[in-house]
């Protein structure tokens, strides 16, 4: 593709903002810092867009300097930022990229619409679970939006070139959101081979990512991190009787999330005091001893604090609308808010609801439970899921005062 001057660059990437609906507001701050960038290029007499280019600009106009960026920026300076990145990614890729789609529709075709709602039918009639069916969905959608971006309105003339153009946009992210979004496309495109859309088995020459299991190790919290966390909880308000029952079942029964909000009554077994459900990720059935701290919590939020609505679910919100909690709401803002209380620090590792899960593993490993115990404890299908558990372990073998040489001489 021949060079383009910055000018023919900004006029292309204003077409496609305005085809993506950006709002006229939005579209008349951008119009303002593009006729500044112009000026100070001509100034510099420099015709074509470069890196280097925007970062003077940026350093110049907004007073926004490179070593900023090891910083934690305000909105307003990243929005800033954000007006260089968008052309540098539009040069490379032809496409904007890393758009927030909170409150507008990623697709505007009504071709892919179609085909969109299609894939997710199909993903439903194939029994995914619903967080699945939603990564799917969304990140198909992207690759979609990022047709259309270059003109292929019809999933026909899909082929290889373009995939992997595509799969060059999610360079920077995470390996293991790279894998997602390969994931959700090699869906998509079995989808259209069966569908008969397309007649190449793309989900087969898309190149898959594997994510390696042990890469990291898992984010857990100490005994007096926890004991801190818990006692800021206030368990005499509804909400904090609701908050204590969900955080016991994470680090004491290791449960995911997603099972949590779905729990209903007809799950607990009081007389055998046992909980049994259908775990959602993997869709097998799972029985965990209900102990009796536990069962005590969930008592005392169901007599004394969930409001009074009709929902099978136990854990509701306790905002206007009441109802469940939202399929993609993993809690982390529940755990975050306690943090803060206990004056833990938010940004030391991950620390969400999985994590509680994780910690509960990480202390039957050092009970010396067997892998295969805890496997079937976490309700994993595959004992190598686990294993990732045995990085605390080493870990902590790395932190022993002895040397190698030492230990021979014992």
């Amino acid at each position: 593709m021949k060079k383009q001057s910055l000018a023919d660059l900004i006029n292309d990437l204003e077409q496609e903002m305005l085809r993506l609906g950006y709002t006229n507001g939005s579209m008349q701050y951008y119009r303002r810092c593009w006729r500044a960038l112009l000026q100070f290029a001509q100034k510099r007499g420099e015709t074509f867009y470069t890196e280097q280019l925007g970062i003077d600009f940026i350093q110049e106009h907004f007073r926004i300097f490179k070593d900023d960026a090891n910083h934690i920026l305000l909105q307003s300076e990243v929005q800033k930022l954000r007006i260089v990145k968008m052309i540098g990614d539009f040069q490379l890729h032809r496409t904007i990229l890393r758009r927030y789609y909170k409150h507008k529709q990623i697709l505007t075709e009504p071709y892919f619409i179609d085909i969109s709602n299609q894939f997710k039918s199909y993903c439903v009639d194939k029994g995914y679970s619903a967080v699945t069916i939603d990564h799917y969905v969304k990140q198909s959608a992207y690759f979609m939006n990022y047709m259309s971006s270059h003109k292929v309105l019809d999933c026909k003339k899909i082929d290889l070139n373009l995939i992997h153009s595509y799969i060059k946009t999610l360079a920077g992210y995470t390996y293991k959101t790279v894998e997602q979004n390969i994931c959700s496309m090699r869906a998509f495109f079995r989808f259209l081979l069966e569908i008969g859309v397309v007649q190449t088995d793309f989900a087969a020459k898309t190149p898959m990512i594997q994510a390696r299991r042990q890469t990291r190790i898992p984010s857990v919290w100490t005994t007096d991190e926890l004991k801190k966390m818990i006692d800021v909880i206030d368990r005499k308000s509804p909400k904090g009787k609701r908050d204590f029952a969900i955080i016991l079942l994470a680090c004491c029964l290791g449960m995911r999330c997603s099972d949590i909000k779905q729990l209903k009554m007809e799950n607990f077994n009081w007389e055998e005091r046992k909980l049994v459900f259908i775990q959602s990720k993997t869709k097998t059935s799972l029985s965990l001893p209900l102990t009796q701290d536990v069962g005590w919590a969930v008592i005392d939020y169901l007599k004394y604090g969930r409001p009074k609505i009709d929902s099978p679910y136990i854990f509701v919100k306790h905002m206007a609308p009441f109802g469940p909690f939202a399929e993609n709401d993993h809690l982390y803002q529940l755990i975050k808010k306690y943090m803060e209380l206990a004056h833990l620090p938010t940004l030391k590792k991950k620390r969400g609801m999985h994590s509680l899960r994780h910690t509960m593993a990480s202390v039957l490993l050092e009970k010396d439970t067997p892998l295969s115990t805890i496997a079937d404890i976490l309700g994993h299908a595959d004992v190598d899921s686990t294993a990732v558990y045995l990085k605390i372990g080493m870990k902590k073998l790395k932190e022993c005062p002895f040397t190698i040489e030492e230990a021979d001489h014992e």
